[in-house]
């Protein structure tokens, strides 16, 4: 092997601030996606005729995929130059949406969905690698709020968006609406695009590649067919999936450890405290937005009989709350630094959280959207301090791995914030109808079950909290590596 300590061409200003600015575009425009189907649920519930625990597999499937994928984008973007991957991921994300506009079944959509969301595990990381990689420490808070927006905002206003678009157009059109963007963002890329890192000839571990598989795969695909369980059968039960994905968990992280730099998801992120400690507190947000995105559709439609337009449109303040204040927020970690911001963050969410417990059948519209904006506040008030001193705080051969698994975590959270607040819903639903109560006061009473779980996770999260200190960045270690011819 060939030692080189060379770094590639820095980018000029203007071509990074481009590069940068195309690549939040494109993320911002698949991640939106991950929500896009949420208000939709009960009109596609009608069309294919299937339940609420299986139409979350549009979300959930969604999920599970870049559960998949995303683990093995630290290895991805190390190996390969970032132009390919950027291509990879808005090709696989272009031919996934035109699949589900064409879709003819549910089979179908919830494959061309899982298309899609191979190019979105691809996007995110390969975007918080770039900037870390370009921008200097001191302005990275600020940049980490934008990177907040494409995160937070646009899984919030995912369900806005389909919303209007389902009050005068069928649901294929959230698709064929995407598709113009998505070829302009791959032909955009594909004339702008450069590397800007050093790609390494590394070897994959195929061993790892099929335990992180099973892993992060069977532990999401568990978690949410306790919904379906909740509801009736199941193909398997789900303790079979969370018991092989819990026990590929542990090899893989053993394996990972072994492996050390040769490690498909470099572990050593989490010798450092600032990193351990924000991802933590990420997965928890992650759970409560997921969470509450899947159940808030449902209660606003099922419970208070609103429109999708509606629905849409009163969670659209929460959304443009987050998207308003990440830039500010951003500012405000550059000077002060991330407790001063993630503590009362976490503490807003957490009173959010426990009062939307308190929504039922006679809840205002007005006093949804104001819970769900102060929600979004304290939301807005964690993303990016956390985020930042997270991947701040690692070594700069490390900055890919650390993408990949803050995002990694991010979406099993995901998937266990819908699987966890649908499946309380669901149970405590059946329960109260079997005793006599209406279909409404019913979904209404397992709103009011799931989002009181959120509650005892929020408060949790705020105790963790405590614990954040500024993160100063750490000192980069040049280790041997290999240049890709």
């Amino acid at each position: 092997m060939t030692t080189t300590t060379d770094a590639p061409p820095t980018p000029s200003t203007d071509r990074a601030g481009r590069l940068i600015a195309l690549l939040v575009g494109s993320a911002f425009v698949v991640i939106l996606n991950e929500t896009i189907m949420s208000v939709a649920l009960p009109e596609l519930m009608r069309e294919f005729d299937v339940p609420a625990t299986t139409a979350q597999w549009l979300t959930t499937a969604f999920l599970l995929t870049m559960a998949v994928v995303i683990p093995i984008t630290g290895f991805l973007l190390t190996r390969f130059p970032l132009r390919r991957v950027f291509l990879a991921a808005m090709i696989s994300f272009t031919a996934g949406t035109l699949l589900a506009a064409l879709a003819p079944a549910f089979g179908v959509l919830i494959a061309a969905r899982a298309v899609q969301a191979v190019g979105t595990a691809l996007m995110m990381p390969l975007l918080i690698t770039t900037i870390l990689n370009l921008v200097p420490a001191d302005r990275r808070g600020r940049m980490m709020g934008t990177v907040s927006i494409v995160i937070s905002v646009a899984p919030a206003i995912g369900p806005t968006i389909s919303g209007i678009v389902l009050d005068q157009l069928d649901w294929r059109w959230m698709f064929w609406l995407v598709m113009p963007i998505a070829l302009l963002s791959l032909g955009l890329g594909a004339a702008w695009v450069r590397n800007v890192t050093e790609p390494v000839d590394v070897p994959v571990d195929v061993v790892s590649v099929v335990l992180s598989a099973l892993a992060f795969g069977g532990l999401i695909y568990g978690l949410s067919s306790i919904g379906e369980a909740a509801a009736g059968e199941v193909p398997v039960q789900p303790w079979v999936p969370i018991v092989i994905g819990t026990v590929a968990l542990v090899l893989f992280v053993v394996r990972q450890l072994s492996l050390k730099e040769r490690a498909l998801l470099d572990l050593r992120t989490f010798a450092h405290r600032s990193f351990t400690i924000a991802v933590v507190l990420v997965a928890v947000s992650m759970m409560a937005l997921f969470g509450t995105l899947i159940l808030l559709p449902i209660y606003l439609q099922s419970v208070l009989g609103l429109s999708t337009l509606e629905t849409g449109l009163v969670l659209l303040p929460g959304g443009l709350t987050m998207g308003l204040l990440a830039p500010f927020v951003g500012r405000l970690f550059d000077q002060h630094g991330p407790r001063p911001l993630v503590a009362p963050g976490a503490a807003i969410t957490s009173v959010a959280l426990w009062s939307m417990s308190m929504f039922d059948s006679s809840t205002s519209q007005g006093l949804v959207v104001a819970v769900h904006v102060v929600m979004s506040v304290g939301l807005a008030l964690m993303f990016t301090p956390l985020l930042t001193s997270a991947l701040g705080a690692l070594p700069h051969h490390l900055y890919s791995h650390g993408s990949a698994t803050v995002s990694t975590l991010q979406q099993v959270a995901g998937a266990a914030g819908t699987a966890l607040f649908v499946t309380v819903m669901t149970r405590r639903s059946v329960d109260e109808v079997e005793s006599g109560a209406s279909l409404v006061e019913a979904t209404a009473s397992g709103v009011h079950a799931a989002l009181f779980y959120g509650g005892v996770i929020s408060a949790l999260a705020v105790v963790v909290a405590l614990f954040v200190r500024g993160a100063r960045p750490a000192v980069p270690v040049e280790e041997p590596v290999s240049p890709v011819a």
